[in-house]
């Protein structure tokens, strides 16, 4: 990889697509998730709450394919999935974990602002 400069406010960086996946709400809930260590499938679709199969599933292989989630098979009868955070992912983490905070701790003032708004421009 080239060490150009990355600068996501130009319409044509690659830094864009880095966004779009750390700032997706369920990348967001996932790799929250997956901070304490190791998931399969089905407890990380019963953390992440609300999450379809479909979108869990893409999710998990977007974050793979980015390198911030390694999925790793056991050879045991069943075959045993589990998933966890890279180094990558672990540096993600911090961030992520900032954003998830703030929505925590904004989300009353938030919803407050949204219903004053629709309340002003009801029926325009």
């Amino acid at each position: 990889m080239t060490n150009i400069p990355f600068d996501p406010y130009q319409r044509a960086c690659p830094s864009r697509t880095v966004l779009d996946r750390v700032a997706d709400r369920w990348a967001v809930l996932v790799v929250g998730a997956l901070a304490d260590g190791p998931l399969r499938y089905s407890a990380l679709a019963h953390r992440v709450d609300g999450v379809s199969q479909k979108m869990l599933t893409q999710t998990l292989r977007g974050l793979e394919r980015d390198g911030l989630v390694a999925r790793t098979v056991h050879a045991e009868v069943p075959p045993r999935v589990e998933y966890a955070l890279t180094p990558a992912g672990r540096a993600a983490h911090e961030p992520m974990q900032a954003l998830e905070a703030w929505a925590r701790r904004h989300a009353a003032t938030v919803l407050g602002a949204r219903a004053e708004y629709d309340a002003r421009h009801a029926g325009v």
